[in-house]
């Protein structure tokens, strides 16, 4: 019998400081893309990020064409070439094959480490946004509602989204969905 009553009140007890944890637990979420979206210093990324991909597209049509040219002119000299000569000239398109790939996969290892380079502060700044928002106003946790597009909040009740406050936090005013 004693057993059993020191039971129930264990029992009761972890209840209880189940329930005092819950109710201590303050959990919202923020919108990181929405809010990144809002930042003017996020057009000037974009506007950046497109200035560097259109330099970098302009290189690579300029390789394309002199390869072009160079394959057109073996194309129609190819018959009356001797096998050296051919020989040669078919190293040299293989070898501006090999460069176009070169370029467009060190072109595209470029524009991934400048979207990084570029980001970064922004994405510090909404950090350091969330943090003091969430240390303002109570909050335990806060998640990201959506990463790469996909929800990682699957229901949560708008009044814990803090986005705008953040937002409000880095002197920004939230535009309406």
């Amino acid at each position: 019998m004693r057993k059993r009553s020191l039971l129930a009140v264990l029992a009761f007890s972890l209840i209880g400081v189940c329930a005092q944890a819950q109710s201590a637990m303050k959990i919202g979420y923020a919108d990181v893309d929405y809010i990144l979206s809002q930042m003017p210093e996020s057009k000037q990324v974009e506007s950046d990020l497109q200035a560097t991909n259109k330099q970098l597209q302009s290189q690579l049509e300029a390789k394309y064409t002199e390869y072009q040219q160079k394959l057109q002119a073996y194309q129609q000299g190819a018959a009356t070439m001797l096998d050296a000569v051919r020989q040669d000239k078919e190293r040299e398109l293989a070898g501006l094959e090999q460069n176009i790939q070169k370029f467009q996969q060190d072109a595209q290892a470029s524009i991934q480490k400048k979207t990084a380079e570029l980001m970064e502060p922004l994405t510090k700044k909404i950090g350091d946004m969330i943090n003091a928002v969430a240390t303002e106003q109570g909050y335990t946790h806060v998640l990201n509602g959506q990463v790469g597009g996909i929800d990682v909040v699957l229901y949560a009740d708008e009044k814990y989204d803090i986005s705008d406050e953040v937002l409000k936090k880095m002197g920004i005013t939230p535009s309406s969905n």
